[in-house]
């Protein structure tokens, strides 16, 4: 059975710098489990690993899209696959880093998306007629171009609550998805991921997630978004702008893009916009720790543990690999 490590956490823990240190210290590659670092132009506000902080260390799945492409949970599943496979062929250990939990789940568990209406085309369906689910879709995106997107999401949390708890109402493709799913099948996408989660791994893996003190962790946000303006993120989404990318595209959506959008419009002040980023940054990492605390077969490491010391918690992590025979 192939070997695969994971090291995720929520945003802005270290996952980077873990990384690279494991990856150099196991001859890894790594596959980025990241919805945004994959978006070309798109540096900044994405905190994406720089050439140099990969210090010669492979990387999948960065770079590889441009904005107004869309990228989604099936494109990622295939490309990962793929990398997978390539980096075993050299011999090497394939490691998925990044903080999107679905993404790396549905690799882990090799979840069937086909069956949960999860990518752009209309399925086949048995039980309805496709004309059918084409004007139930079209009803729905035009409900989202008339900008009602809290009105779809109370129609989801109506049909399958879970679903609403994780999917944001901005994130309008996924919410149309779930409604889908259920309009089709009756029951609700949720339970299917759920039932899916039950696969047998093709993989023998170690499922790593790193994490530290609440208090410290807002902190390391809140000082991240400063030093994004620093760096010149008003400038980044400026020049999206003029690129012709806005609000319609899915990566523009993205926290950090659609708040300086909204102050290059004149809708909010530049403080008001950094106060956003940093409360909603903040929001999405309480959500990504309640996801990974939903895992199964998962090691925390708890930095604060290890006196946040790189290399006390790298010699953890090499002892767990060693210990489950994925590492010599």
């Amino acid at each position: 059975m192939n070997k695969l490590i994971i090291l995720t956490g929520p945003t802005a823990v270290g996952k980077t710098a873990a990384s690279i240190g494991l990856a150099k210290a196991v001859g890894g590659e790594i596959i980025s489990a990241d919805s945004m670092q994959v978006y070309r132009h798109m540096d900044i506000g994405t905190a994406k690993i720089t050439t140099g902080e990969m210090q010669g260390v492979n990387h999948y799945l960065i770079d590889e899209f441009e904005p107004d492409e869309d990228f989604n949970i099936v494109k990622f599943q295939k490309r990962a696959k793929q990398a997978i496979d390539e980096i075993i062929s050299r011999g090497h250990i394939p490691i998925i880093a990044g903080g999107t939990g679905f993404y790396i789940q549905s690799v882990v568990y090799d979840i069937d998306f086909d069956s949960a209406n999860t990518h752009d085309e209309v399925p086949a369906s048995d039980s309805h007629d496709m004309a059918e689910d084409i004007l139930y879709r079209k009803s729905l995106q035009n409900m989202a171009e008339e900008g009602r997107q809290n009105e779809l999401h109370s129609m989801l949390a109506a049909v399958d609550e879970v679903s609403a708890k994780n999917i944001h109402p901005n994130n309008v493709k996924r919410v149309i998805r779930a409604l889908e799913y259920y309009h089709q099948t009756g029951e609700p996408i949720s339970k299917h991921n759920e039932e899916q989660k039950e696969n047998k791994s093709p993989y023998e893996f170690v499922y790593f997630v790193l994490n530290d003190d609440r208090d410290i962790l807002y902190e390391r946000i809140n000082r991240r978004v400063d030093k994004m303006i620093e760096d010149g993120l008003v400038d980044e989404v400026r020049q999206l702008k003029e690129m012709g990318y806005d609000r319609s595209y899915v990566s523009m959506q993205g926290i950090g893009y659609k708040e300086i959008l909204d102050y290059l419009d004149g809708k909010i002040t530049l403080d008001e916009a950094v106060y956003i980023i940093k409360r909603d940054t903040r929001h999405f990492a309480k959500r990504q720790i309640t996801w990974f605390k939903r895992e199964k077969e998962v090691v925390w490491v708890n930095i604060q543990d290890f006196d946040r010391n790189p290399e006390k918690i790298q010699k953890f992590m090499l002892d767990v690999l060693k210990s489950r025979h994925i590492i010599d």
